[in-house]
């Protein structure tokens, strides 16, 4: 294969790591649909198999489904 892979890839996230399912450069964000480079994906949920491009979206989308904590 020549070049860069290009594309959106399929991943299967675990705790701490994925697997590649179908390769690519990117996945999108499950909030924003921004595409996040694979270099720079850092934060997804893997019990919902979902990635977030920033901390602050995957706390927003945890708060979303868990609530606020209380203080």
């Amino acid at each position: 294969m020549h070049g860069p892979m290009r594309g959106e890839a399929v991943l299967h996230y675990f705790s701490g790591h994925y697997d590649v399912v179908k390769p690519g450069s990117f996945v999108r964000c499950a909030i924003t649909g921004k595409e996040i480079p694979l270099d720079e994906l850092r934060y997804w949920d893997f019990e919902r198999q979902e990635a977030y491009a920033t901390p602050e979206i995957a706390h927003a989308r945890w708060i979303e489904l868990n609530g606020a904590p209380k203080p």
